[in-house]
C-alpha cells in the first residue's frame, strides 16, 4: 500500500522536500500530491515524476493522447520556495530529462531556495516517443525518408509541434498549481521557450535564451546568419593565436587551398573516429563543409581545422580525416541504440518541417513544391551565389539535412493537411517579461547576430556574449563558468549585475601546426638547469602537444577508450569535473611514443600529467608536466630526463 498525502504548494513551501520525505515517520513515502498532480517516486536520479494525460489534438479532430511525463525536484530548505526554475532542451528531438544532470548542474546553487520542474516535451523521451523507422534506423536521412515518416504518423503529423508542447507545459504547470517559472531554454530550447512566451507570457517571471536564435526573420528559410558565423568563428580563433595570425592571410584563406584539393580529387576514405568508431564517406568539399558549419567535436573543430587543412595541402591528410570522421558520428543526433527514447528523428523532422518557414510553400503538394524548391534555388544561385560562402549552394547541400536544412521537409506531407493551430501567430506582441540572452562570440549554430534578433525581439531583453565562447554556455560542457554565473544571477535577481566575466573567457588554444616528426616542431624553450638540446626539446613539444589531444578527446567523448591520433589507445575516467587519462603508446607525431597519465581538472584548474616517451631513435624519457586550464597568458611547465638529460623548460600550454 502506498502513503499517500496531498501537498498544496502552501505546505510544500513551508515543509521543503526534506520533510516530505519524513511526512509520515520513518516509512519512505511513494506518492505525494502537489497542486492536483499526483507523483510518485522516481526510477531516475529525481525524486518525483508525474504525467499529464493530454489530448493529442486539442481540436479534437484527431483522437488519442499523449502522456507528458516531468520531473520535479522541491527545494531542500525549510520556508517557502522563491520560485520554481524550469530547463527545455535543445535538439529538437531530445528529452529533456536525459539532460538533468546538466540542468541539476546549472542550479545547483539555487536549489536549496527553489523547485525545479523538468519536461520531455511531447513526442520525446518519456512523453511518447515518436519513433519513424524510416528516419530511426535509416544510415542517413533522406529526402525520401523523411517524407515516409511524416506520411507514417498520418493524420497525427501536425501534433507534435512546438505550440502544442508549449501548451502542455502550461498544462502541467496547472496541474502543479505553479503560477509563475523562471524558464531556461538551450538551442532549440530557445526557440520553444519563445513559443511560450508568446502563449503564456503571464507564467514567466524570468526567460533564459543560450544560444537562441529568433522565430522568423528576413531570409529566414536560407539561414543568411550561418555562414558569416562560421567564417568569423574560424578567423577570430586564429587572430587570437600567436602561431596562426603569424601565418599569410586570415584562416580562411589557411583552408581554402585544402578546399581546392578536395573539390579536385575527392577521397573514399574508410577510418575511425578517436573513440574508436568506423566511419566510410568520400572527403570532399561538402565533407568540409560539414566540419566547419557542424561545430562538432566543438573544440577539436575550433581547435585544429586550420592546422589540420595546412597539413592536408602539405601531404598529411591523417589529421583532417579524422576530423572529418569525428564530424561523420558527431552531426548524427542518434546514440549508437538509435533508440527514439534518447533522440527521436521523428520528432525533429516533425518540428523542423511543421514550424519554421522554409524556402518553399509547405501548403503545396510534394511535385509542386519540389519544383518551387529548384526554382527558388535557380535564383538564389544567380543572386546570392555566396550565400554559404567559401563553400557554394550545391556543395552545402549536400550535408545533412538537419544541418543544411533547406532540402529536409520537400517530401513532408502538405501543411494544409495539418489540424492543429499554427506555433506562431502572425504580428502576436512580444511579452514585456526580462530576458537574457546569452550567446557564444565563436558559436555558427545560433550565432551572435542570431542572439542579437531574438533579443530585439523582447521589450526587455539583455543580451550578453560570450568572449571565446562556443554553442551553448551556461551548461557544464561549455568552457567557462561565466554563463552559469550569469544566468543563475539572472534567474535569481532579474540582473546579472557584473559582467566582466563575459569578456575574460580565454581564446581558444588552436594546434600550431601539425607535423609527421617531432623535429618540425619548435622547441620547447630551456629554463635554468636544462641540459637538453635542441632536438629534445622538440620532442618535449610533441609530448605536450599529444596530451593535449587526447585531453580534447577525452572531454568530447567521455569515459571509454580512445585512439591516438597516429596509433596507440588511452582510456578514460571521470574523476571529479575532469577526467583521468591512461595513455599506451600514443603517436601524435610519427615518431614520438607517449605512455603514462593525465589528471585533468576540467575547466579550471592544474593539468598534471606524468608522461614516458620513446622515439625510434631509442631515446627515451620521463616528464612531468602541468598547466592551468581556463587561464589566458599562461605556459605549460616540464620537469624529467631525455636520453640522459635533465629537461627542464615551458612552453605555451598546448
Amino acid at each position: 500500500m502506498h502513503n499517500h498525502d496531498r501537498l498544496t504548494p502552501a505546505l510544500l513551501a513551508i515543509l521543503g522536500s526534506a520533510a516530505i520525505a519524513t511526512l509520515v515517520g520513518a516509512a519512505p513515502q511513494t506518492t505525494v500530491m502537489v497542486g492536483q498532480a499526483h507523483l510518485h517516486r522516481c526510477d531516475t536520479p529525481a525524486p518525483w515524476c508525474g504525467e499529464l494525460v493530454r489530448a493529442l489534438d486539442p481540436s479534437g479532430a484527431v483522437a488519442g493522447t499523449v502522456a507528458v511525463y516531468f520531473e520535479y525536484y522541491p527545494h531542500s530548505a525549510p520556508g517557502p520556495a522563491a520560485g520554481t526554475l524550469v530547463a527545455t532542451e535543445g535538439g529538437p528531438g531530445y528529452p529533456a530529462t536525459e539532460s538533468r544532470d546538466e540542468y541539476l548542474a546549472l542550479f545547483e546553487p539555487l536549489r536549496a531556495s527553489y523547485d525545479v520542474l523538468i519536461m520531455d516535451n511531447r513526442g520525446t523521451g518519456r512523453s511518447g516517443a515518436v519513433n519513424c523507422r524510416q528516419l530511426q534506423q535509416a544510415r542517413a536521412p533522406t529526402q525520401a525518408n523523411t517524407g515516409a515518416c511524416g506520411r507514417s504518423l498520418g493524420a497525427r503529423v501536425s501534433l507534435y509541434s512546438t505550440g502544442l508542447a508549449a501548451d502542455d507545459l502550461a498544462a502541467v504547470l496547472d496541474a502543479l498549481e505553479i503560477r509563475q517559472v523562471n524558464l531556461y531554454g538551450d538551442s532549440y530550447g530557445t526557440y520553444f521557450s519563445q513559443v511560450f512566451a508568446l502563449r503564456h507570457p503571464q507564467r514567466l517571471r524570468s526567460l533564459v535564451l543560450d544560444g537562441a536564435y529568433p522565430l522568423d526573420g528576413p531570409d529566414y528559410a536560407w539561414y543568411p546568419h550561418y555562414a558569416p558565423a562560421m567564417r568569423e568563428k574560424f578567423n577570430r580563433a586564429c587572430e587570437r593565436s600567436e602561431a596562426c595570425r603569424a601565418l599569410p592571410g586570415d584562416s580562411l584563406a589557411h583552408i581554402t587551398p585544402a578546399l581546392q584539393a578536395l573539390r579536385a580529387q575527392p577521397l573514399a576514405v574508410t577510418t575511425r573516429s578517436s573513440d574508436g568508431r568506423s566511419a566510410s564517406f568520400t572527403a570532399d568539399a561538402t565533407r568540409l563543409a560539414i566540419l566547419m558549419f557542424g561545430g562538432t567535436p566543438a573544440l577539436a573543430s575550433v581547435r585544429e581545422t586550420d592546422a589540420a587543412a595546412r597539413a592536408f595541402v602539405a601531404g598529411d591528410h591523417v589529421p583532417l580525416l579524422r576530423l572529418m570522421a569525428e564530424t561523420t558520428v558527431g552531426t548524427d543526433s542518434r546514440d549508437p541504440t538509435h533508440s527514439p527514447m534518447l533522440f527521436s528523428a521523428g520528432l525533429a523532422a516533425a518540428v523542423a518541417c511543421g514550424d519554421p518557414p522554409q524556402i518553399f510553400d509547405m501548403g503545396l503538394p510534394v511535385a509542386q513544391r519540389i519544383a518551387a524548391r529548384d526554382l527558388a534555388i535557380r535564383k538564389r544561385k544567380a543572386t546570392a551565389p555566396d550565400t554559404y560562402a567559401p563553400f557554394t549552394i550545391d556543395e552545402y547541400r549536400g550535408m545533412p539535412l538537419d544541418y543544411a536544412f533547406i532540402d529536409q521537409c520537400v517530401q513532408w506531407p502538405a501543411r494544409a493537411a495539418h489540424s492543429s493551430a499554427p506555433t506562431l501567430v502572425p504580428d502576436a506582441p512580444y511579452p514585456q517579461v526580462p530576458v537574457l540572452v546569452v550567446s557564444g562570440e565563436l558559436d555558427n549554430m545560433t550565432s551572435v547576430a542570431d542572439g542579437a534578433a531574438a533579443a530585439a525581439r523582447f521589450p526587455r531583453a539583455h543580451h550578453v556574449v560570450i568572449a571565446n565562447g562556443l554553442h551553448v554556455n551556461a551548461l557544464p560542457y561549455s568552457r567557462d563558468e561565466c554563463g552559469a554565473i550569469l544566468v543563475r544571477r539572472f534567474m535569481a535577481d532579474l540582473s546579472t549585475g557584473d559582467e566582466s566575466c563575459a569578456a575574460q573567457v580565454p581564446p581558444v588554444r588552436l594546434v600550431p601546426q601539425f607535423a609527421l616528426h617531432a623535429a618540425e616542431l619548435a622547441p620547447a624553450r630551456a629554463l635554468a638547469g636544462n641540459e637538453a638540446a635542441d632536438a629534445a626539446l622538440r620532442v618535449v613539444s610533441a609530448a605536450l602537444l599529444t596530451a593535449q589531444d587526447v585531453i580534447v578527446r577525452a572531454v568530447a567523448n567521455g569515459p571509454g577508450k580512445g585512439l591516438g591520433l597516429r596509433g596507440g589507445t588511452f582510456s578514460t575516467a571521470g574523476a571529479g569535473s575532469g577526467y583521468h587519462i591512461v595513455l599506451r603508446e600514443v603517436r601524435w607525431t610519427e615518431d614520438v611514443e607517449v605512455s603514462g597519465e593525465i589528471d585533468s581538472p576540467g575547466r579550471t584548474g592544474l593539468v598534471r600529467a606524468v608522461l614516458a616517451l620513446n622515439t625510434p631513435h631509442g631515446e627515451r624519457g620521463k616528464l612531468q608536466a602541468q598547466w592551468p586550464e581556463g587561464v589566458g597568458l599562461a605556459r605549460a611547465t616540464v620537469r624529467g630526463t631525455l636520453a640522459g638529460n635533465i629537461v627542464v623548460a615551458d612552453a605555451p600550454p598546448p
